[in-house]
C-alpha cells in the first residue's frame, strides 16, 4: 500500500527523504554491520542525492545500485551512474562502495547471469529503495506495453535482474525485477512537479497494473511505499 507525504518546496522534499533514508540505514549497519540502497535517475533525484551525501553514516559500510540502467557510455549523460558519480557518491558519501549494473559493451546473457548472482550473493535484500516514475507510469525500467513486462512483474521471477528493451524510450536497460525489489525493507517513490503529481492520480484512481506498473509497488498489501512529492 502507500503513504502520500507531501511538501511546499522541492528543497524541503529533499532534505526529510535524506534524513529519513540516513536513519534506516544507520538502522541497518547497526543491526547487520552493512546497508544497501538502490537509487533512481533522472533529474529528480539531485537535490536528495546531494543533501544524502552529507549526512554523517560509515559509508564505507554502504552499498549503493541503481534501480535501472541504460546501457550506454558511462560518459553518456544518459548514464544513471554517471549521475550517482557526480551528485551522490560525493562529500562524506564518497566512501560508499558502488554496485555497477552497466559491465562492458554489451549486455550478454553472461553477463546479466553473473550480474544476477552477484545481486543476489552481496547486495539483496535491499535495506532501502528509491523509485522514480515515468509520465506512463513506469517505474525502474518497467515499462507498459514493453515485451518484458509480463516477465518483470512477476512476483515469482526467480531473477534480480533483467534485460529490457523499450518501445516507447531510447536504450537498451537492465532493470531489478518486481519480484527482487519487493523484498525491500523501505521502499520510497520519489516524485516532484504538477505533473507528476497528475501521473501519480492516475496511477492511484486505476487497477491495471500492466497498464501503469507504478501500481505494482503503490497496491501491494506487503509493501509500504513511502510517496515524497514535491510542487
Amino acid at each position: 500500500m502507500y503513504q502520500i507525504n507531501e511538501f511546499n518546496e522541492k528543497s524541503a522534499l529533499d532534505n526529510a527523504l535524506a534524513d529519513k533514508v540516513a536513519g534506516l540505514l544507520s538502522q541497518a549497519i547497526e543491526a547487520k554491520g552493512k546497508a544497501s540502497i538502490a537509487v533512481s535517475g533522472g533529474s529528480t533525484p539531485k537535490g536528495f542525492f546531494k543533501a544524502l551525501s552529507q549526512k554523517d553514516l560509515p559509508w564505507k559500510k554502504v552499498t549503493i545500485t541503481l534501480a535501472d540502467e541504460r546501457w550506454v557510455n558511462l560518459d553518456d549523460d544518459a548514464s544513471n551512474t554517471k549521475l550517482v558519480h557526480e551528485h551522490l557518491l560525493q562529500n562524506n558519501a564518497s566512501e560508499a562502495k558502488f554496485f555497477h549494473l552497466k559491465q562492458g559493451e554489451v549486455l550478454t546473457d553472461e553477463t546479466l547471469t553473473d550480474l544476477n548472482l552477484a545481486a543476489k550473493s552481496s547486495l539483496l535484500p535491499l535495506d532501502v529503495l528509491i523509485l522514480g516514475m515515468g509520465e506512463d507510469g513506469h517505474t525502474a525500467s518497467l515499462f507498459p506495453c514493453s515485451d518484458e513486462i509480463h516477465t518483470g512483474l512477476a512476483q515469482d521471477n526467480p531473477d534480480a535482474l533483467l534485460k529490457v528493451q523499450p518501445k516507447t524510450a531510447p536504450h537498451q536497460r537492465i532493470s531489478f525485477t518486481f519480484s527482487s525489489l519487493l523484498k525491500s525493507e523501505a521502499v520510497f517513490l520519489h516524485i516532484a512537479g504538477a505533473g507528476k503529481k497528475q501521473v501519480l492520480n492516475k496511477a492511484l484512481a486505476g487497477q491495471q497494473i500492466l497498464e501503469m506498473p507504478v501500481r505494482a509497488f503503490l497496491q501491494h498489501p506487503q509493501v509500504n511505499t513511502q510517496v515524497f512529492w514535491a510542487e
